[in-house]
């Protein structure tokens, strides 16, 4: 009987004929699972992503509309020895807290058999030195394979199942090195025990396999709680919302079924489901998330209001701006998804090592047990130093070397307002020197008031305010507000960086820079605030200025004296004219400056500092700053800047504060510490336990140890990256 797959559920649309799916993926523990899958599935004809999520064990999945069918990624990844199925988060943690209630049984399993080995080994090793009839010696050894054997069966699972995947996939991973020497141990022990031998090692066999079960789970937990902060966000996505549906009637409907342009109710104790703009009501809101804030803000008509957010008190009607998976927690959410599978230049070092580990300790372990045999050794004593050898060259420190500390780094420039947009953001950030802050709704607050406005007529204002529409600077989008303009005008084109432009009734509208309209004169002969931006109108021959004005970002000045504290140079380069750059930088005491600069003559500062090798940091507003963003070593820009799928930052900061600036500078520093430091010790373990156990001198359950402590080191090491300085000084 041949049975159909339909995962047209859980496909999505990622946009220019992509699609894209997440699957959850059983039995990856290390960097080398990750490069085995995402080699696998990138071999696949029309796969344009294969990432894989060591965090929750997810692999992201993008191919050509149209061309694949997603069961075929579930196969491969079978044939790989993998089991996959779709990605649910509640199903997934559902998985997860399964796994670890079952590794805990294992554990204690282990945990007490050993305890019992070991207190039947103890008469041994006693015996052994004075008068125990071997007959008793064997008693014991009997007594503890009748403990080991059966406890060592279960509490394995977790190794030898994993192990036998990927042996019937013809591949092998960390844990087939792993069983071979827990089944080496556990064989030896039973003929040694038959043979009358005086040593049998079951005692180490099972006190192995708990050391390497308190690895695993420790691990397993902690991956947990590193991705608490995705929960946390998935947790403030609300599944339905009261929809209009007619006058005065409400329809509880699903998130999915709402679009641009609907009415929604939001009652007191809700939670928002969309992204709009509240139309009639007031109340108090909760949207710390967004902004920053922990105090409640007043919403009430025109006051915008983003999913996630708490309704505390009155009754609100909501006009939906976005809904679904076009909301900004949507966004945010998917970055900080990116963050967590994202590749770092130290990460695909790290992979790269791993994957040389099977075939490299395979081969080390084979002549190890080779050489001491031609040096004279028994048969016995070179397994057993082969067994150590396996057991002690575990790849899973260098394997968490890097993931870890980017996870906790990740989750923790989260908590302070920073999402990252780049796999190697973080240490791109840790080098920065100098910072390029742009003026506009960086150094100043997005929300701009037009001065002037009540001197412009009417009806110029009107058309002012719907060009406006069509460009993205934030003191266009002032223009637009301030003129409530609705409907932008067809066929506008805009300039970049120098403002935007239409055809009305055969009439040429521009908007933009005094230069672009021909308003020079006007801006030169007017009485204007020196410390507003001006923008110019011309509708023909008519030419109009408008003074736009908006405040500093309340912490700016304590930022700017914590980035100099740091050693970090500091200027600003805007295209705002030269009054109101002036007052910035004098208010922040920022030397260097200049004003009315192009994209193009921001670049050529950045490339100008490049040369005399400094590491540049821009700090724009993502949309006119884009060429700027990208041609500097890291990029920032604030979440209000722009739609985050548009932005070319590579981290992306969230609130009215500018303190996440230094924040992640920060957190990035001390995260690319304390990966150098885990390769350090990862390598360092492997560079000194590998010979001493070729050697001969440590012990399977030595080597046990000694793998797990490595492993640990780097966890706990990691967990340092968790920490993030909420101090600006």
């Amino acid at each position: 009987m041949h049975v159909t797959r339909d995962f047209s559920h859980y496909v999505r649309s990622a946009g220019e004929g992509i699609q894209h799916i997440d699957l959850a993926v059983e039995g990856v523990h290390c960097a080398g699972c990750m490069a085995k899958i995402e080699r696998g599935l990138s071999a696949i004809p029309d796969v344009t992503l294969a990432r894989v999520n060591l965090t929750d064990r997810r692999v992201a999945l993008e191919w050509k509309a149209g061309t694949l069918d997603p069961g075929r990624f579930i196969d491969r990844l079978e044939e790989l020895g993998y089991k996959a199925y779709p990605f649910e988060t509640e199903s997934a943690e559902e998985a997860e807290v399964a796994e670890s209630r079952f590794l805990l049984r294992c554990l204690g399993v282990a945990a007490f058999a050993t305890m019992n080995v070991m207190m039947l080994s103890i008469p041994v090793w006693s015996g052994n030195v004075s008068d125990m009839l071997p007959e008793q010696r064997d008693f014991f050894h009997w007594l503890s394979a009748l403990i080991a054997l059966p406890a060592a069966a279960y509490a394995g699972q977790p190794f030898f199942r994993s192990a036998w995947r990927a042996l019937s996939a013809k591949t092998t991973n960390m844990d087939v090195p792993i069983s071979i020497g827990v089944i080496l141990a556990l064989g030896m022990s039973v003929v040694e025990t038959i043979n009358h031998a005086e040593h049998a090692y079951f005692d180490a066999a099972i006190m192995l396999l708990t050391f390497l079960l308190v690895g695993r789970f420790l691990d397993q937990n902690m991956r947990r709680r590193t991705r608490a902060v995705a929960g946390n966000l998935a947790a403030l996505k609300a599944e339905t919302a009261a929809k209009f549906v007619g006058p005065g009637e409400i329809s509880q409907v699903p998130v999915a079924a709402i679009h641009p342009g609907d009415i929604v109710l939001l009652r007191p104790g809700e939670r928002c489901a969309v992204d709009g703009t509240v139309i009639e009501g007031r109340s108090e809101i909760d949207q710390s998330l967004i902004t920053g804030e922990t105090l409640y803000v007043t919403a009430e008509q025109g006051t915008p209001v983003y999913a996630g957010s708490m309704n505390i008190s009155g009754t609100l009607r909501v006009r939906v701006s976005a809904a679904s998976e076009a909301t900004l927690l949507a966004e945010i959410t998917r970055l900080l998804d990116n963050a967590l599978q994202a590749r770092s230049r130290y990460m695909r070092l790290a992979d790269r090592a791993s994957r040389l580990y099977a075939p490299v300790v395979h081969a080390t372990a084979l002549l190890t047990i080779l050489g001491w045999v031609i040096a004279g050794a028994s048969w016995h004593d070179a397994i057993v130093t082969g067994v150590a050898v396996l057991i002690i060259t575990c790849p899973c420190a260098l394997g968490l070397a890097i993931p870890t500390v980017q996870t906790i780094a990740s989750g923790a420039m989260f908590k302070s307002g920073v999402l990252l947009n780049s796999g190697d953001a973080i240490e791109r950030l840790a080098e920065a020197d100098h910072v390029i802050f742009d003026k506009t709704g960086t150094l100043t607050l997005p929300d701009l008031e037009v001065m002037n406005a009540a001197e412009i007529p009417a009806d110029i204002f009107e058309l002012a305010g719907r060009l406006a529409l069509s460009n993205h600077h934030p003191v266009a989008a002032a223009v637009a507000q301030a003129a409530d303009a609705k409907s932008p005008i067809v066929g506008a084109v805009e300039e970049p960086g120098q403002g935007v432009r239409a055809t009305v009734d055969g009439v040429e509208l521009r908007l933009g820079r005094p230069s672009f309209c021909g308003a020079e004169a006007l801006v030169g002969g007017a009485t204007l605030d020196p410390e507003a931006s001006i923008v110019a109108f011309s509708k023909g021959s008519d030419k109009f200025v408008l003074s736009v004005r908006q405040g500093l970002r309340p912490d700016a000045q304590a930022v700017v004296a914590a980035l100099k504290a740091r050693n970090i140079g500091i200027e600003i380069l805007s295209g705002d004219r030269e009054p109101a750059v002036k007052a910035a930088a004098h208010a922040l005491a920022i030397p260097e400056w200049r004003a009315g600069v192009t994209p193009a003559d921001k670049i050529a500062r950045i490339e100008e500092l490049k040369q005399r090798g400094a590491k540049v940091l821009m700090v724009g507003d993502g949309m006119n700053d884009a060429p700027s963003l990208a041609a500097a070593h890291v990029s920032m820009s604030p979440i209000s800047a722009a739609h985050l799928s548009q932005a070319t930052a590579d981290l992306v900061f969230l609130g009215r504060p500018l303190a996440p600036v230094v924040a992640a500078i920060d957190a990035s520093r001390k995260a690319l510490h304390l990966m150098r430091q885990n390769l350090w010790l990862a390598i360092g373990y492997n560079v000194l336990a590998v010979p001493v156990a070729i050697s001969g001198i440590v012990t399977p359950l030595i080597a046990a140890a000694a793998m797990s402590g490595s492993s640990i080191l780097v966890m706990l090491n990691s967990l340092r990256a968790r920490s993030t300085s909420r101090e600006i000084v």
